[in-house]
């Protein structure tokens, strides 16, 4: 009986082409394996049965991480696609969804808890997805437990999706399921997260900001040394009011960060004088926006109805303001929106390209850099974890490994902000 099982599990994926030719075998192989191993392991969850097996896989030294994520992958095409499609038919529970209505209520729910624009687009992204593939799987019926895991599981083996995305596809189907169509998943938000590889942060050495600043256009160069002088993130600088900055007690607050958190950095000296001339700019360009008759930036949540005029005050002016007017696509007003973030990541590609650093090396880099640093010239680990706004300490420690490394090393980023600030000053040149 369980040669005729694994006959037919072969002629499944050969018939899906879920696997290579050459890949098949060893599927069917592993799944033999598992279905003997699961033989006295009843009384217990599927997925707990898949966790003892990958566990009794890694007792074993011989078999790598790819043979048991090789192994994991055979075992759930088994369990979600192909012991379902030998099963007979149960009764639809439910009409089939409804698309545009579907995507539609899953916005606005989402508007409604006041999830981030990017998570928005992000969950709807997944859901019309997962629409998509329950029409191309011939699900003419309100999707169920089964239909999300095999949902998932084909991102996994068909699309190569990571497990970062993996897991980004089932919190939005688990948000579908629990605020739109009212579908019951159980367990499977302890269950089915995909296990995910955290890469060690990419660190500059302090030479190497110096080179990446220094070819920076002197547009970006401002921004740039703000992340890297007060470790805020890309989109927290962009979003920056002017009224945000405080000049006497030296310190920034950044609104609305990561997970709707405030918190407060400090403002180094080495760009203060710098930041204060750039906001003479930006007020010429304010009131020039207000001669024209427009120059009112956007305000948060229901402020607008409750300070009608507030947009058009300087203090809520964004402090990298965008170089053109926009139209505003929620109400269609036309306004001066801060710089899209587009324009500055590629303005700090050039500047690393020019630097000709090898690393692979993005805008957050920067704020990798300024913990660490800060790190090695003795801050401490709970002040860094506040000054980065994390959740958790456990985040924050990730930087101990490069600190570990480079022990005995003493860097302070505003010390390498002001040896940049002195090679670009006009006596620097003479």
């Amino acid at each position: 009986n369980l040669d005729k099982i694994l006959d037919e599990y072969h002629n499944y994926l050969m018939d899906r082409k879920l696997a290579k030719k050459e890949h098949t075998p060893y599927l069917v192989r592993w799944v033999k394996e598992f279905l003997r191993f699961a033989r006295n392991k009843t009384g217990h969850k599927f997925e707990a049965v898949v966790e003892m097996f990958r566990f009794h896989l890694e007792q074993n030294p011989e078999i790598k991480d790819w043979q048991i994520r090789q192994a994991t992958d055979a075992v759930l095409i088994y369990k979600h696609q192909f012991r379902k499609s030998r099963l007979p038919q149960a009764a639809p529970p439910g009409l089939a969804l409804d698309a545009k209505a579907t995507l539609e209520k899953a916005r606005r729910f989402a508007s409604l808890k006041r999830y981030a624009r990017s998570t928005q687009r992000n969950y709807l992204a997944w859901i019309s997805r997962f629409l998509v593939w329950l029409k191309q799987s011939h699900i003419d019926r309100k999707p169920a437990e089964e239909d999300v895991k095999g949902f998932l599981t084909h991102l996994a083996m068909e699309k190569g999706c990571s497990a970062s995305a993996q897991n980004q596809a089932f919190s939005a189907l688990l948000f579908l399921c629990r605020n739109v169509i009212d579908v019951d998943l159980h367990d499977m938000s302890k269950n089915v997260r995909a296990k995910q590889y955290r890469p060690l942060p990419t660190v500059l050495s302090p030479d190497e900001v110096k080179r990446i600043i220094d070819n920076v256009e002197p547009k970006y160069r401002l921004m740039v040394r703000l992340i890297y002088g007060t470790g805020m993130r890309k989109m927290e600088l962009l979003r920056l009011r002017v009224k945000d900055i405080n000049f006497e007690y030296r310190n920034i607050f950044v609104r609305d960060g990561k997970g709707n958190k405030d918190r407060v950095v400090s403002l180094p000296n080495a760009v203060r004088d710098e930041l204060k001339t750039h906001l003479q700019v930006v007020r010429k360009i304010h009131k020039a926006d207000l001669a024209n008759g427009h120059g009112e930036a956007s305000l948060p949540d229901s402020l607008a109805r409750k300070y009608p005029n507030a947009g058009k005050e300087f203090g809520w002016q964004f402090v990298f303001p965008a170089d053109n007017l926009s139209v505003d696509p929620d109400n269609g007003v036309v306004r001066r929106h801060h710089m899209h973030r587009n324009t500055f990541s590629r303005a700090y590609r050039r500047a690393v390209a020019g630097a000709r650093i090898a690393k692979h090396v993005k805008i957050h880099t920067m704020r990798h850099s300024y913990a660490t640093h800060m790190l090695l010239n003795g801050a401490d680990i709970r002040e860094i974890q506040d000054l980065l706004g994390h959740k958790s300490v456990e985040t924050t420690m990730i930087y101990l490994h490069v600190v570990r490394e480079l022990k005995g090393s003493s860097l302070n980023p505003l010390d390498i902000l002001e040896e940049c600030e002195q090679a670009q000053s006009p006596a620097a040149e003479t």
